[in-house]
């Protein structure tokens, strides 16, 4: 299966070919531990999901690395403000290592639940911190980076492709950071980032820190994701993913940082997924913003658990809508994807149960969701074929395409098999009643097998007189 990806570097959908025949190397930005995910932040791990798994189910072996930013991410991607890894700690009155790791738990436990599949190497920002000081060593010898009484910065004048990624100007960009409150003087440029903070000035106190050539201090925010991505995966990658907001700051940074450092092309393919925006959560039906604490729209996945919805049903909705296009999240378009993937689920009960063999007319869907997949990952094209083959075994009463779907299930992360599983298999008790009543039935005692019908609604257990016999499912 050929695939073609959207590429944000080139703007344009590209042939993947790995570096590496059969094997892939991804990095994908993880979590900054200091507060909950919300499920805006988790739509781009299922879209990293969605990727990893097409990869593989083109039969490529990903090594998919994550890190966990567990310090030096600033309030502001741009050298101002205050760490938020700190903050939180002032804030909550608790042991910083203890928030990192509280929030890292909470967020490999929500991925989880979504079934996102685990990165093969989870990475801690404060367990590399040797492999950033070396890194800052050789970008100063190369002449890329500076320091001053605050801080190391990376000198942007010293790549002359810095922009190449976010298309921005580096004048704008240098007037955007003017914008921000600048709190280091003696930086050359309002674009330069920082590379090393130094435990003085305005970060006198802050807790984490750890011995460098340019004193006591911390890692700035990018330089972790440049040294880290290139420990386990080498100096270039064949895919980067994240956030569409890390297109204009923290990814133009890492390409600076990385190539300024080795001489090499850093990412082959960079593909970021687009944000969740919001609507209808108590204000303006038709009001469109992006999800964040700030805005006071932060959902958690624990929310929609909470309020009775499958962690599934959240990613059944994200897979409604192209990565690179915004998904508007509502309570009414919630439940349509929890009625939409309730519906899936019990088709794929009904189906287990009466069996058949695969029919050739079933290819042509195979097909179907190939390309949809192979095409930038659509997957609103890929559903659409998931739905259009549903409805064409209930018209010829043919439901042998459990294989095919299991098989696309690789690929949606829905657990279509375990669920199917889950709402037949019923206790030896349950089974009987089920048996005494398609005997009532046969000897049209109706009063008896309505009697069995409620006492099994009770239990649980709904049932269904098809002409393929009864039915049932639990839930």
């Amino acid at each position: 299966m050929e695939l073609r990806l959207y590429n944000t570097l080139t703007r344009r959908k590209e042939d993947f070919k790995p570096i590496e025949p059969g094997k892939v190397r991804m990095y994908t930005c993880g979590p900054t531990v200091y507060n909950y995910a919300h499920i805006g932040n988790l739509r781009s791990y299922i879209f990293a999901d969605i990727l990893r798994r097409t990869l593989e189910y083109a039969g490529y072996e990903v090594k998919q690395v994550m890190n966990v930013t567990d310090v030096g991410h600033l309030t502001s991607d741009s050298d101002t403000g205050e760490d938020k890894m700190e903050r939180e700690a002032r804030e909550s009155g608790r042991d910083i290592w203890e928030i990192a790791r509280y929030f890292e738990d909470v967020f490999f436990d929500d991925i989880a639940k979504l079934n996102i599949e685990p990165p093969v190497i989870k990475s801690r920002a404060t367990e590399h911190v040797p492999e950033m000081v070396a890194l800052v060593e050789k970008l100063i010898e190369r002449g890329h980076a500076y320091q001053t009484r605050q801080a190391v910065y990376f000198d942007v004048t010293t790549f002359p492709t810095y922009t190449e990624l976010s298309r921005q100007s580096l004048e704008d960009k240098i007037t955007g950071a003017r914008d921000e409150v600048q709190e280091d003087p003696e930086k050359r440029s309002p674009a330069d980032f920082a590379l090393w903070f130094k435990a003085a000035g305005r970060f006198a106190n802050h807790i984490m820190r750890w011995e460098s050539p340019w004193g006591v201090g911390f890692p700035g925010w990018h330089i972790e994701c440049s040294a880290m991505s290139m420990k386990y995966l080498g100096e270039t990658l064949d895919i980067h993913t994240g956030g569409e907001d890390h297109i204009w700051v923290h990814h133009p940074n890492e390409i600076a940082q990385s190539e300024g450092a080795t001489g090499q092309k850093f990412v082959r393919f960079w593909l970021h997924g687009a944000f969740l925006v919001v609507g209808d959560l108590g204000g303006d039906a038709d009001e469109e913003r992006r999800m964040g604490k700030s805005e006071g729209n932060f959902l958690r996945l624990q929310t929609l658990i909470d309020m009775g919805y499958d962690p599934l049903a959240y990613r059944y909705a994200c897979l409604m809508a192209h990565y690179r296009t915004k998904l508007k999240f509502t309570w009414k378009s919630m439940d349509a994807a929890a009625s939409g993937y309730s519906s899936l689920k019990d088709f794929v009960a009904r189906a287990s149960q009466i069996g058949g063999q695969e029919q050739p007319w079933v290819g042509e869907f195979r097909e179907r969701f190939a390309a949809a997949i192979s095409d930038d990952l659509n997957m609103p094209m890929a559903m659409a074929a998931v739905s259009e083959m549903i409805r064409e075994a209930d018209r010829r009463r043919e439901y042998g395409i459990l294989d095919a779907l299991y098989d696309f299930d690789r690929v949606l992360g829905l657990r279509l098999r375990e669920s199917a599983e889950a709402a037949t298999s019923v206790d030896s008790k349950v089974e009987a009643l089920i048996k005494e009543r398609e005997r009532a039935r046969a000897e049209k005692n109706w009063a008896r097998a309505d009697e069995i019908r409620q006492l099994l609604g009770e239990q649980g257990v709904t049932l269904e007189d098809t002409a393929q016999g009864t039915l049932w499912r639990k839930g």
